[in-house]
């Protein structure tokens, strides 16, 4: 990263902050529309369960955005801002969906998911400028900071597109509650429109053209790129089945919900902020390697629970909640590693790669994860995910050991 693109004065280094965090909320907010509030409304609507399983096609731009990141990287759609630029687009193309959707009728499933489809494209690649951004600006003290900010955002979009779409519809129906969102998601443009970038217009003429082969062909970038494909496998195989194994010893729906909505809002913000300090304290590599074995106690007393060896609902929740803590601080030490690796030409292709990453074999686990329950059952899949989560972080350890990664340095005041 050049020096000249890093905050210079304790009030860029705020004001970049409050940047980043309306960034990542104009982003989320959307998205929870889609993945938190809209299955239940679809449902009460009395659309069947096979189609609102579709609902899962509308995160596909979220895995492939890799593949379009360098021409993000590449291409500056306005004269003087670049993604800046992009993030202007796709966030008014974004709300336009969703003014569209208030006034589609929930029931009529093919137009909501296609409505769905293009707004999931248009927030991916808002994503990939937004991290780009981040990754290109923020000092190495700083990455865990904005890192934490960016869990801190999320976990709000949670709470306002998830949470309260829900009890909006529930009080004032589908349209008037959608088109409320729509309103909330423009609020974040002001962000971008703060936006300060130091590329000038004709500076992409002479840097290395974006792609993918160049950052394959990085030593360093290859070795992370293995951490961020093995340290989450081991995750998806419980968080896929945490839900339904709760269902099974008889927790209550309404539980399992306050579990899930009100422990992944707390630890959202609790955890972001945690892990950044940790950061700054033992760098990626310890922070990593003690989240993964916290983790994978975690996972050891799901299996112990599902074999029996240990009874009672109090461990059950604690393993449940302390896991969603782990995971949001497993995501601002990934995304700090990250940004470590990622070259100051292509920082949205680079960290879309890993990120991406990452979440494909996330996403395998939990495909996988219903089959092997079905056929070993719980204590055995448990077991199974405690063995490859030790194996990870051993793997993981070993591997950021061998590239030097330390405790970032710490941001002093000019």
């Amino acid at each position: 990263m050049a020096t000249d693109e890093r905050p210079r004065s304790r009030r860029d280094r705020f004001r970049l902050f409050f940047i980043l965090a309306g960034l990542y909320l104009a982003q989320s907010i959307p998205s929870y529309l889609f993945a938190a509030a809209l299955p239940p409304i679809l449902r009460q609507s009395g659309v069947s369960r096979s189609a609102i399983g579709l609902i899962a096609i509308l995160f596909l731009p979220l895995v492939l955005k890799f593949l379009w990141a360098p021409y993000v990287d590449r291409i500056r759609p306005m004269a003087r801002r670049h993604r800046a630029g992009w993030i202007i687009i796709t966030q008014l193309g974004t709300i336009a969906c969703l003014v569209v959707l208030a006034f589609t009728p929930p029931t009529r499933i093919e137009f909501v998911l296609a409505i769905g489809f293009v707004a999931s494209l248009l927030i991916s690649t808002q994503d990939i400028a937004t991290d780009g951004y981040a990754t290109k600006f923020l000092p190495e003290g700083d990455r865990g900071i904005g890192n934490a900010i960016q869990g801190g955002a999320i976990a709000l979009g949670v709470v306002i597109g998830g949470t309260m779409a829900l009890v909006l519809y529930d009080r004032i129906g589908w349209t008037v509650t959608v088109l409320i969102i729509a309103a909330i998601s423009a609020l974040p443009l002001l962000a971008a429109l703060a936006m300060r970038e130091g590329d000038p217009a004709g500076a992409a003429a002479n840097q290395p053209r974006p792609s993918i082969l160049a950052f394959l062909k990085r030593p360093e970038a290859r070795a992370i790129l293995v951490v961020a494909l093995i340290y989450r496998a081991s995750e998806g195989l419980v968080k896929a089945m945490e839900g339904p194994y709760l269902v099974d010893r008889g927790v209550p729906l309404d539980w399992i919900g306050y579990i899930s909505g009100g422990g992944a809002a707390t630890a959202g913000l609790a955890g972001s902020a945690i892990a950044a300090i940790l950061l700054r304290k033992i760098g990626n590599a310890g922070v990593l390697a003690l989240l993964g074995g916290l983790r994978t106690l975690c996972f050891l007393l799901f299996a112990s629970h599902a074999f029996g060896w240990i009874a009672g609902y109090t461990p059950l929740f604690g393993a449940a909640l302390f896991q969603t803590l782990i995971r949001y601080m497993e995501i601002v030490a990934l995304y700090s590693l990250f940004m470590s690796v990622s070259s100051s030409d292509q920082p949205g292709t680079d960290f879309t790669i890993l990120s991406c990453a990452q979440l494909i074999v996330f996403l395998i686990g939990s495909l996988l994860a219903g089959v092997l329950a079905d056929r070993l059952g719980y204590g055995v899949l448990f077991m199974l995910a405690t063995a490859l989560s030790a194996a990870a972080v051993i793997a993981t350890t070993s591997l950021l050991k061998s590239y030097g990664m330390r405790a970032p340095a710490p941001y002093i005041r000019p």
